[in-house]
């Protein structure tokens, strides 16, 4: 059932690797849980009451409300798809119901400490440098998310034209424009990954023994650079992301572009950044209107 519903959300959703492989591992850890606890072997047995309880173990295990969240979210596309074909009598996730999430601005990172990193950082001149200093680039300088920048491959980088074509959420392609400082620094990364790590390269970020980089890796490194330079709580990714755009608006882009940029589905994805701007506008006026 489980490989019958992956090949449904590869070839029929077309969900992103990195959303399978996450599904995969939800859909097992939750068969692991109503054996280990229950001795559950078949989806029919399974009740509202244990999945109660698979939720307060969720909890009890140190996952917030969101991720929480998003393995119920797993498990009912799960049995809605067993239920739809037959394969199950009823949906027992279908009165399942999320769980709170408190609603916070999306942190983002200071122009000036993000610029000095990437700036003043003594990045080793080699091939691990280069790609650490790349990744930094891309994901503040195009505002790609983690999975779109794993998946980059050589020829999706235009220095003609002076983009890069993404591959977003559901396999939506967008061209993003980059500055010419990254194509810099793509040349610079590409000569040293060629000159160290033998080919071929199946993506463009790789590790030194030619395999594509992965998640907790770039996770790892982001962690490392940002926060010897920065002051903010949280040093991930999708911060990066959330820089971009808050750096964006904070300058007066459009709305509407950044939304295109950032692979939105719906402006009101994008809304959430106006916030972040507006409390700069405050920051501005309380320093300089005399009556403030």
């Amino acid at each position: 059932m489980l490989e019958t519903f992956i090949n449904y959300l590869t070839y029929e959703k077309r969900l992103s690797n990195h959303t399978i492989c996450a599904y995969r591992t939800d859909l097992t850890q939750f068969h692991t849980y109503l054996q280990a606890q229950f001795q559950i072997t078949e989806l029919n047995q399974v009740t509202s009451k244990v999945l109660r309880s698979w939720i307060i173990h969720l909890s009890k295990e140190g996952l917030n409300n969101r991720s929480i969240n998003r393995k119920v979210a797993c498990l009912r596309a799960f049995y809605g798809f067993l239920y739809a074909k037959g394969d199950i009598a009823s949906d027992v996730t279908a009165q399942l119901r999320s769980l709170k999430i408190k609603k916070g601005l999306p942190i983002f990172l200071r122009e000036e400490e993000l610029l000095r990193l990437l700036d003043e950082y003594p990045f080793e001149d080699n091939f691990e440098g280069w790609r650490d200093k790349l990744v930094l680039e891309l994901l503040y300088g195009t505002g790609i998310r983690l999975s779109e920048l794993l998946n980059l491959q050589d020829h999706d980088i235009n220095f003609y034209e002076r983009t890069i074509r993404v591959l977003g959420k559901r396999n939506k392609e967008r061209i993003i424009p980059v500055p010419k400082s990254i194509l810099a620094v793509v040349e610079n990364y590409i000569a040293h990954r060629n000159a160290t790590v033998p080919a071929p390269y199946s993506h463009l970020l790789i590790t030194v023994k030619s395999n594509p980089c992965y998640p907790m890796l770039v996770y790892k490194l982001v962690n490392k650079y940002l926060s010897s330079y920065t002051q903010a709580d949280k040093h991930s990714p999708h911060v990066l992301r959330h820089t971009f755009a808050t750096h964006l608006l904070n300058r007066g882009a459009d709305l509407q572009a950044i939304k295109e940029l950032l692979g939105h589905a719906n402006l009101a994805a994008t809304q959430v950044y106006t916030h972040n701007s507006m409390e700069k506008l405050k920051e501005i006026f309380s320093q300089a209107h005399p009556r403030a």
